[in-house]
């Protein structure tokens, strides 16, 4: 078995479940990854190449064997299309999310999808009013359907100027930037029908066009995908405000009907959650409870947010939260839903139920989830879930075992949040507090801690020892996506981890503001942001400052860290923040050093460009510390 690294932040429920899991003959991806072992040499330094029927070529560029493809491909140029093509699967995820959003806020304006409604009416006329859209005397329906038509006329768009989240959500200064380093994107769906077509064989040979191109796609995934996604959601299903949550597998409940919600949408999850409250009476005549939804992954993220339902796992978790043997449905929609899944529901009689067309699993109940009749299918996978819990107490529990360890969080620090908050301390200037802070070195930067778990990473602790040493250091950390759920169940989402971690100046700061926001408490010392689309929260509020303090933002205090990536959003993700000039932390090593250039490029060239760079580091207290000088370079150029 892998030899786990354990330390004071190793999850023991995790633990317990594998325990579980052998004890029952069962395969988790621990098994999966240790028969894996060692991992393709020519994969992790991305000189693989099968863009073509002549290969696949695999070259070397350190030792004896092929220095080329049969082409004639340069290991540098295998590097950068294999990169670029990350990229594009990353950014066509975000923009696929953000295309469905914009499509239902167009049904929901036109009268055709009447199961949602607008929840945030302020936030819509504020988009609309950002793009030049008159909301004087309109109706708000209308008013939807004008900023729905702003979102998809992108997608079609031929006349070569830029796409409207550019021009309405970008600074002078910061577009200015972009346009200089033709960074600034017109079409999208022809950015990716470009990228495509020069990686494809006997195309584009120059690895510097393709890094170029790859920044691109982080334009595409951020004013494409992440902006347009996040914001729509929020007139949607309303801008998230803090609130307490808790996390872990113990919210799972033994004598309730559990509904996990996986994935990324909060079109399906939001309409179970609703319609779980609506069948509660049915769960009850069955003999349950209640009705306890969920959730896992950035879905968990989404609800938790906005109606403070529990934090069962991360990604990696889902097939633990199986093994509990409580779960009676696992509902899920798109993006890290693993094949394996289904394998282990069908141990406990659990109900897998896909319900996106383009997510399937031959072992699952697909139930085509469609917004017009949202209302209809929540019911019938709610009814589902019932029925499985019937059936679970029928056979009186005998394989459930749920971990009872649970731990308190502050979730729902959306930028609006964030500045309502301050604006109790400030008034007039919400965000003096920080940039005050920022200057006095009591916040003495601030860090984003995105992304996934990694197996391969997962059990040295990287995400919470890195929290820990950057805490230590007075440097804020803000999170989003799968890493929110481990820092959760690891305590830094809650006050104690003030007292806990944090260095002197930054606990002072973090209790001052939340006296004076009244908390009661000092602030947590990691702000939830949301999920792997809300991102885009992060650059906002970097930008935010940045124009307010009269820099750019790659002259920031800040930096970047996705410490145990796993997908090619990541990746997506992590090119349009070099692309804005933010240091971006990776763990594990990206699939590029194979290629000299990538390398010198990703470390050397790229600063004089945007300001963004590369740090490859996979022990956690060096990781911070490269993040710790980095920030303090910044802040010695800003002579604070």
């Amino acid at each position: 078995m892998i030899n786990f690294y354990k330390n004071e932040f190793t999850n023991p429920d995790d633990l317990r479940m594998f325990d579980k899991a052998r004890d029952e003959g069962i395969e988790t991806f621990e098994d999966r990854l240790e028969k894996m072992m060692p991992e393709c040499g020519f994969g992790e330094l991305g000189t693989c190449c099968i863009m073509c029927y002549m290969g696949p070529c695999r070259i070397d560029p350190f030792g004896d064997g092929p220095r080329k493809g049969v082409c004639g491909a340069s290991p540098d140029v295998i590097v950068a299309r294999n990169f670029l093509r990350s990229a594009v699967g990353g950014a066509c995820s975000h923009m696929g999310h953000a295309r469905e959003v914009a499509l239902l806020l167009k049904g929901i304006g036109e009268g055709e999808i009447k199961e949602y409604s607008i929840k945030d009416p302020e936030k819509l006329k504020r988009i609309a009013t950002a793009h030049g859209i008159s909301v004087d005397g309109k109706d708000i329906n209308e008013i939807a359907v004008d900023v729905a038509d702003k979102a998809l006329e992108d997608f079609g768009r031929q006349d070569g100027q830029p796409m409207n989240w550019i021009k309405a959500r970008t600074t002078k200064r910061e577009y200015e930037k972009l346009e200089k380093n033709g960074l600034v994107i017109s079409n999208p769906h022809n950015e990716v029908e470009v990228a495509m077509h020069r990686t494809s064989m006997g195309n584009d040979a120059d690895p510097v066009n393709l890094w170029i191109a790859t920044l691109r796609m982080g334009m595409v995934d951020n004013y494409a995908g992440l902006m347009p996604a996040t914001d729509l959601q929020g007139v949607i299903f309303g801008i998230p405000q803090p609130q307490e949550t808790m996390a872990n597998f113990g919210v799972l409940e033994k004598d309730s009907v559990n509904i996990a919600v996986h994935g990324h949408s909060p079109v399906l999850s939001a309409k179970v959650l609703e319609m779980s409250e609506k069948l509660e009476s049915e769960a009850k005549a069955a003999g349950a409870e209640r009705i306890n939804v969920v959730g896992i992954c950035c879905t968990g993220n989404e609800l938790t947010m906005r109606f403070g339902i529990p934090m069962a796992g991360h990604e990696t978790q889902a097939e633990l939260i199986l093994l509990t043997g409580a779960v009676d449905a696992m509902v899920v929609d798109m993006q890290c839903i693993w094949p394996s899944l289904t394998t282990i529901a069908s141990c406990y009689d659990t109900k897998f139920i896909t319900t996106i067309p383009f997510v399937k699993n031959p072992d699952a109940i697909h139930i085509e989830f469609e917004p017009q009749k949202a209302g209809e299918k929540a019911q019938e996978i709610v009814k589902l879930a019932i029925e499985a819990f019937k059936a679970r107490k029928k056979l009186k529990d005998e394989n459930v075992m749920i971990p009872k360890r649970t731990v308190k969080g502050i979730t729902g620090l959306s930028v609006e949040a964030l500045v309502g908050l301050l604006s109790k301390v400030n008034p007039d200037d919400p965000l003096a507090p920080v940039i005050d802070a920022i200057k006095n070195g009591d916040v003495f930067g601030a860090v984003g801690m995105v992304g996934c778990p990694n197996p391969k990473l997962r059990y040295t602790s990287m995400a919470e020892r890195m929290a820990r040493s950057l805490l230590n250091k007075n440097v804020l950390i803000v999170t989003t996506g799968c890493v929110t759920h481990i820092l959760a169940q690891a305590g830094f989402l809650n006050s104690d981890a003030t007292e806990k971690y944090c260095g002197g100046k930054l606990k002072g700061a973090l209790s001052a503001l939340g006296k004076a926001m009244g908390f009661g408490a000092p602030l947590p010392p990691v702000w939830h942001l949301g999920s792997c689309v809300d991102n885009s929260r992060i650059y906002d509020l970097l930008a935010a400052l940045a124009d307010k303090i009269g820099v750019y933002v790659s002259d920031l205090p800040v930096a970047g860290s996705a410490p145990e990536f796993i997908t090619e959003k990541a990746v997506s993700i992590g090119s349009f923040f070099l692309g804005t000039g933010v240091l971006v932390h990776v763990a594990p090593p990206p699939r590029v050093f194979g290629s000299p250039v990538a390398l010198k490029i990703l470390t050397e060239e790229l600063p004089k460009i945007t300001g963004g760079k590369v740090l490859v580091e996979t022990n956690p207290e060096e990781a911070a510390e490269g993040i710790y000088k980095h920030i303090t370079e910044k802040r010695s150029k800003l002579g604070i």
